[in-house]
């Protein structure tokens, strides 16, 4: 999949110090989440239900 035309979000939780940055991008069904410190590193692909699934699991972690 093609991500280098998709407009990446910083989740608002994200520090603007340089610290725990996390960005998003939605693309069709599915939703791209990258570290902004390594915008060129790896991606994950999630589905929005699987989002959901994996932030709700890290809440309760």
């Amino acid at each position: 999949m093609d991500l280098s035309t998709v407009t990446w979000r910083k989740a608002s939780r994200s520090s603007n110090n340089g610290g725990n940055c996390v960005e998003l991008a939605r693309i069709a069904d599915t939703v791209a989440i990258r570290d902004s410190k390594d915008p060129e590193g790896p991606k994950l692909l999630l589905t929005p239900q699987s989002l959901h699934a994996l932030t709700q699991a890290l809440k309760n972690a």
